[in-house]
Protein backbone atom coordinates (compact mmCIF):
# COMPACT_ATOMS: atom_id res chain seq x y z
CA UNK A 1 0.00 0.00 0.00
CA UNK A 2 2.84 2.39 0.86
CA UNK A 3 4.47 1.63 -2.50
CA UNK A 4 1.29 2.65 -4.34
CA UNK A 5 1.10 5.93 -2.40
CA UNK A 6 4.77 6.71 -3.11
CA UNK A 7 4.28 5.86 -6.79
CA UNK A 8 1.21 8.13 -6.96
CA UNK A 9 3.21 11.01 -5.42
CA UNK A 10 6.09 10.40 -7.82
CA UNK A 11 3.96 10.25 -10.95
CA UNK A 12 1.89 13.32 -10.02
CA UNK A 13 4.92 15.62 -9.59
CA UNK A 14 4.99 18.41 -12.12
CA UNK A 15 8.49 17.71 -13.38
CA UNK A 16 7.67 14.07 -14.21
CA UNK A 17 4.63 15.11 -16.21
CA UNK A 18 6.66 17.83 -17.97
CA UNK A 19 9.35 15.29 -18.82
CA UNK A 20 6.77 12.87 -20.22
CA UNK A 21 5.25 15.59 -22.38
CA UNK A 22 8.75 16.54 -23.58
CA UNK A 23 9.53 12.95 -24.56
CA UNK A 24 6.25 12.59 -26.45
CA UNK A 25 6.71 15.88 -28.29
CA UNK A 26 10.33 14.94 -28.98
CA UNK A 27 9.17 11.69 -30.57
CA UNK A 28 6.74 13.53 -32.81
CA UNK A 29 9.37 16.14 -33.65
CA UNK A 30 11.80 13.36 -34.64
CA UNK A 31 9.46 12.35 -37.44
CA UNK A 32 9.33 15.92 -38.74
CA UNK A 33 13.12 16.32 -38.65
CA UNK A 34 13.72 12.92 -40.28
CA UNK A 35 11.28 13.79 -43.06
CA UNK A 36 12.94 17.16 -43.57
CA UNK A 37 16.37 15.54 -43.84
CA UNK A 38 15.39 12.47 -45.89
CA UNK A 39 12.82 14.09 -48.18
CA UNK A 40 14.35 17.53 -48.73
CA UNK A 41 18.05 17.65 -47.88
CA UNK A 42 19.26 14.18 -48.91
CA UNK A 43 17.95 14.50 -52.53
CA UNK A 44 19.73 17.86 -52.83
CA UNK A 45 22.90 16.29 -51.41
CA UNK A 46 22.53 13.47 -53.95
CA UNK A 47 22.39 16.01 -56.75
CA UNK A 48 25.45 17.82 -55.43
CA UNK A 49 27.48 14.58 -55.21
CA UNK A 50 26.47 13.39 -58.67
CA UNK A 51 23.94 10.81 -57.48
CA UNK A 52 26.40 8.82 -55.34
CA UNK A 53 24.63 6.22 -53.22
CA UNK A 54 26.68 6.28 -50.02
CA UNK A 55 25.16 3.09 -48.62
CA UNK A 56 26.49 1.03 -51.56
CA UNK A 57 30.16 1.98 -51.02
CA UNK A 58 32.28 -0.95 -49.83
CA UNK A 59 35.74 -2.55 -50.00
CA UNK A 60 36.39 -6.26 -50.51
CA UNK A 61 38.76 -7.38 -47.71
CA UNK A 62 38.73 -11.12 -48.30
CA UNK A 63 37.90 -13.83 -50.81
CA UNK A 64 34.36 -14.46 -49.58
CA UNK A 65 31.19 -12.56 -50.32
CA UNK A 66 30.84 -11.74 -46.63
CA UNK A 67 34.37 -10.33 -46.39
CA UNK A 68 33.28 -6.84 -47.32
CA UNK A 69 33.88 -3.66 -45.37
CA UNK A 70 30.71 -1.65 -45.92
CA UNK A 71 31.88 1.86 -45.03
CA UNK A 72 29.21 3.51 -47.18
CA UNK A 73 26.45 2.79 -44.66
CA UNK A 74 28.57 4.39 -41.96
CA UNK A 75 29.22 7.45 -44.14
CA UNK A 76 25.50 7.74 -44.89
CA UNK A 77 24.72 7.57 -41.15
CA UNK A 78 27.33 10.26 -40.39
CA UNK A 79 25.99 12.54 -43.15
CA UNK A 80 22.42 11.91 -41.93
CA UNK A 81 23.46 12.74 -38.34
CA UNK A 82 25.21 15.95 -39.41
CA UNK A 83 22.21 17.04 -41.48
CA UNK A 84 19.81 16.30 -38.61
CA UNK A 85 22.06 18.22 -36.20
CA UNK A 86 22.20 21.17 -38.61
CA UNK A 87 18.43 21.20 -39.11
CA UNK A 88 17.81 21.00 -35.35
CA UNK A 89 20.30 23.81 -34.75
CA UNK A 90 18.58 26.03 -37.30
CA UNK A 91 15.10 25.22 -35.96
CA UNK A 92 16.10 25.87 -32.34
CA UNK A 93 17.87 29.08 -33.33
CA UNK A 94 14.75 30.28 -35.18
CA UNK A 95 12.49 29.23 -32.31
CA UNK A 96 14.68 31.06 -29.78
CA UNK A 97 14.62 34.23 -31.89
CA UNK A 98 10.81 34.28 -31.61
CA UNK A 99 10.90 33.43 -27.90
CA UNK A 100 13.37 36.13 -26.86
CA UNK A 101 11.96 38.34 -24.22
CA UNK A 102 11.86 42.03 -24.85
CA UNK A 103 14.12 44.18 -22.72
CA UNK A 104 12.58 45.27 -19.45
CA UNK A 105 11.38 48.87 -19.55
CA UNK A 106 13.50 51.45 -17.76
CA UNK A 107 12.43 51.89 -14.14
CA UNK A 108 10.19 54.87 -13.44
CA UNK A 109 10.24 54.60 -9.66
CA UNK A 110 12.65 53.96 -6.80
CA UNK A 111 12.22 52.85 -3.21
CA UNK A 112 12.72 55.20 -0.28
CA UNK A 113 15.61 53.78 1.81
CA UNK A 114 13.90 54.90 5.03
CA UNK A 115 10.23 53.89 4.74
CA UNK A 116 10.49 51.60 1.66
CA UNK A 117 7.69 53.39 -0.18
CA UNK A 118 7.81 53.49 -3.98
CA UNK A 119 8.45 57.05 -5.19
CA UNK A 120 9.21 58.71 -8.58
CA UNK A 121 12.82 58.58 -9.76
CA UNK A 122 13.16 62.37 -9.81
CA UNK A 123 11.98 62.81 -6.20
CA UNK A 124 14.48 64.31 -3.76
CA UNK A 125 12.21 64.02 -0.76
CA UNK A 126 9.89 61.12 0.15
CA UNK A 127 6.22 62.20 0.14
CA UNK A 128 5.40 59.56 2.75
CA UNK A 129 8.04 60.01 5.45
CA UNK A 130 9.42 63.40 4.22
CA UNK A 131 13.02 62.13 4.41
CA UNK A 132 15.59 63.97 2.29
CA UNK A 133 16.80 61.45 -0.31
CA UNK A 134 19.81 63.25 -1.77
CA UNK A 135 21.56 62.13 -4.97
CA UNK A 136 22.20 58.43 -4.15
CA UNK A 137 18.72 57.22 -3.24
Amino acid sequence: MKLIIEFKEFISRGNVVDMAVGVIIGGAFTGIVNSLVNDLFMPVLGLLTGGVNFSALCVQIGPGEEDVLRYGGFLAAVVNFLLIALVLFLLVKTFNRFRRKKEAPAPTAKTCPYCHTEIPLAATRCPHCTSHLGENA
